[in-house]
């Protein structure tokens, strides 16, 4: 027997195993739906930390983890009123456990996003961290609370950009966007929503899939050096790089070395990275994507996944979303609510998917029955 809160006594549940307790408080299987994050921002931005990009969704996790167990010690008053059956208020765990829990997640979190990505990485993964305690402390009560919450999902995609930022800018603000709808929702939680509200969350749903479906461009193979890869010359031979005729000034630059004659072939020159107004820069297609090839009928292949995976996401999400804007009632937002967070699943699946990169695109979908089964045993709200 322990003491709770206004001294009402409180019992752990008998042959209630300690992981479940603690599983409950960090809201264990809710991060599964976080690992997309840093696998869009690195897809949009051409996977630049490589194999190692697949251990930035660990840092995530943690950090993750971390938020809802600072959380859950911020609201520990509030939840003995409103919601006594969690962890802290029922008893279960000590809030100075759930605090040296959050400290030590978000140090976990910080050091792995630092050994995989270096500086930069740890850079992002700080100020991640910083906004996720920033919004449990002080903003979660404030009209800044769902920007704040929507600033940390952004920054966990920037996270698996790792030093190409700028090139996560679509995915990051997709998801975004929908995080801002779900987040304003869940303040329904407990005492009802209000349509307007739920007509917020569908509209930010509504945004994040055209986001997501919108075209990733033209893309181009790279070979393991991660230049591009070869292609048919201008004689059809394998193997050789495109050739572009020289003429005028490089022309006879070419020939006064070759001997006389008219115009020479030669190499086309890299394309020249620009950061004037109007520069365009192609994405990078990685060996991760070749199912989808390459040109024109890659690009249709890709952006045709990413629709199908953003219209899923849009009926799985929007559903339950309307049906909150009828139905007002807590139990309504709370199972909406749900419903947004494991919607985060193919929305990040179809960011990837329209990259080109439909293997992990098709591997993290794999996940969304493990989140649905998972979440009937530990609540993700």
């Amino acid at each position: 027997m322990s003491t709770g809160p206004r001294g009402r006594r409180t019992r752990r549940a008998a042959g209630a195993p300690r992981w479940r307790d603690l599983a409950e408080l960090v809201r264990l299987p809710a991060a599964l739906t976080v690992p997309g994050d840093t696998l869009a921002g690195a897809a949009a931005a051409g996977w630049p930390l490589g194999r190692r990009t697949y251990a930035l969704p660990l840092a995530s996790a943690c950090l993750y983890w971390a938020g809802m167990a600072l959380n859950d010690y911020a609201d520990r008053e509030l939840d003995a009123v409103e919601r006594p059956e969690r962890p802290i208020p029922s008893g279960r765990v000590r809030p100075g456990e759930a605090l040296a829990l959050a400290v030590g997640l978000t140090t976990a979190g910080v050091a792995v996003a630092g050994a995989v990505g270096g500086r930069r990485s740890a850079g992002t993964a700080t100020a991640l961290a910083a906004a996720v305690w920033s919004y449990d402390l002080f903003l979660k009560a404030t009209p800044l609370g769902p920007p704040g919450m929507a600033a940390t999902r952004a920054l966990d995609v920037l996270l698996g950009a790792g030093p190409r930022p700028r090139a996560a800018a679509l995915p990051a603000a997709a998801l975004a966007v929908h995080t801002l709808g779900v987040t304003t929702l869940s303040r329904g939680e407990v005492h009802g929503g209000s349509r307007a509200t739920a007509g917020a969350a569908l509209a930010g749903t509504a945004a994040a899939a055209l986001l997501a479906a919108a075209p990733a461009g033209r893309t181009t193979a790279v070979g393991a050096a991660g230049h591009p890869a070869p292609g048919p010359g201008a004689a059809g031979r394998p193997g050789r790089p495109p050739v572009r005729w020289a003429t005028g000034a490089s022309a006879r630059r070419t020939a006064s070395a070759r001997g006389p004659g008219g115009s020479v072939p030669v190499p086309a020159p890299a394309p020249r990275r620009t950061a004037g107004p109007g520069a365009h820069r192609e994405p990078v297609r990685t060996p991760a994507s070749a199912l989808c090839g390459t040109g024109h009928r890659g690009d249709a292949v890709a952006a045709g996944a990413a629709a199908l995976l953003a219209a899923r996401f849009v009926f799985a999400v929007g559903r339950a979303q309307a049906r909150a804007a009828r139905d007002l009632r807590a139990a309504s937002v709370r199972s909406a609510t749900g419903a947004g967070i494991h919607g985060m699943i193919p929305l990040q699946a179809a960011l990837i998917a329209r990259t080109g990169s439909l293997p992990p695109a098709a591997a993290l979908l794999a996940m969304t029955p493990v989140v649905t089964a998972a979440s009937k045993v530990v609540s993700p709200t």
